[in-house]
């Protein structure tokens, strides 16, 4: 397999960004499009004939992590603004970012250090120093009259970026594994599983365990490696794991965040024992991934990180060739879109 640690390039047309669910393009979630690449075939497909392309033995690991209201209206230096909540810390106080409200990066007046920003209800956000070393895009924020959850309960709606150009209510941010709220952002990997088709995996003989990784924000335009999140990997996940592989199955991960925890969790031995914190794993073309042996997933924008932890799974060559062939193909981008499955090259 081969890994590089040169980015991927290319040019994503407006036109491929997904602004809206399927739902409101007349699909049913399991009908967006799902190129799968196995063996070096290339298929495409809909979603919902997954489970043609699993063998009864296999496993599939899904994140059960739901999605929280996690943007706030907002104003800072007398202009509009969205407050977006990524992760509760442990020491107290939220990391944040200030967002523009038409989706795209903060462009007003400068944030420093004890910034207040203005929040429905007349609650304030203190803004005391950046959450990450070197870095000045997340602060760890305080709220000091309100808990954030009763605020996010109140005045809060999902968090959206410029290519979603309406407004969509928190059904569409639901997956049908979401029980653990918590994720700043819907794991999206997941939406376009309903009930009958999980039903039809269990059915065929193909297995599925959760963990659980909330997610922060992404912030696609800039290009950073994922911040530190929170993520719990049940010991009875990793012995289903560790059996699956030891039967001869394979271990397919529902998104990058499933991977990401299921990779923080397993030794150099190939192993996942049960695990829980906080991981700052980034896979990024350094080696291979240790134990998911395939990956379902969306499709990533220019230069994102995760486009590394697809090759750290499948292979750089395997990666460009479904991307260059995703965009001649008119696949569709981002939370909205179009789906892909990645087996180990």
């Amino acid at each position: 397999m081969t890994i590089s640690l040169d980015p991927i390039t290319f040019t994503l047309p407006d036109h491929l960004s997904a602004t809206s669910p399927p739902e409101a393009r007349g699909l049913a979630r399991d009908e967006v499009r799902l190129m799968v690449a196995d063996g070096g075939t290339l298929t495409h497909a809909r979603f919902r004939e997954l489970p043609s392309f699993l063998r009864p033995g296999d496993l599939v690991v899904v994140n059960n992590s739901a999605m929280i209201d996690a943007a706030v209206d907002a104003e800072y230096g007398g202009e509009a603004a969205v407050l977006h909540f990524s992760t509760s810390l442990d020491e107290g106080g939220w990391a944040v970012e200030l967002r523009d409200p038409s989706g795209v990066p903060w462009h007003g007046p400068a944030v420093d250090f004890g910034a207040r920003v203005r929040l429905p209800g007349g609650h304030t956000a203190i803004l005391h120093a950046p959450w990450l070393p070197g870095a000045y895009r997340l602060w760890v924020a305080e709220v000091a009259d309100i808990d954030v959850p009763e605020l996010l309960a109140r005045y809060g709606r999902p968090i959206s970026y410029s290519y979603v150009t309406e407004r969509w209510s928190s059904s569409y941010y639901r997956t049908v594994f979401g029980r653990e709220p918590g994720s700043a952002e819907m794991p999206s990997a997941g939406r376009p599983f309903t009930t009958e088709l999980v039903t039809e995996l269990v059915a065929g003989g193909v297995g599925l365990a959760p963990i659980t990784l909330h997610t922060g924000v992404s912030s696609p335009e800039g290009g950073e490696p994922p911040s530190p999140e929170r993520f719990s990997v049940p010991e009875m996940t990793a012995r289903l794991v560790n059996a699956t592989h030891a039967e001869g199955g394979r271990v397919v991960a529902v998104g990058t965040t499933v991977t990401r925890a299921l990779e923080t969790a397993t030794g150099t031995d190939g192993l996942v024992r049960a695990a829980a914190g906080w991981t700052d794993l980034v896979l990024d073309g350094t080696r291979a991934a240790r134990v998911v042996d395939g990956l379902i997933t969306g499709w990533h924008a220019p230069g994102a990180s995760h486009l590394h932890l697809l090759e750290s799974v499948a292979g750089a060559d395997v990666v460009r060739e479904v991307y260059r062939v995703a965009i001649e193909s008119g696949y569709l981008w981002h939370e909205f879109g179009d789906s892909a499955l990645l087996f180990r090259g």
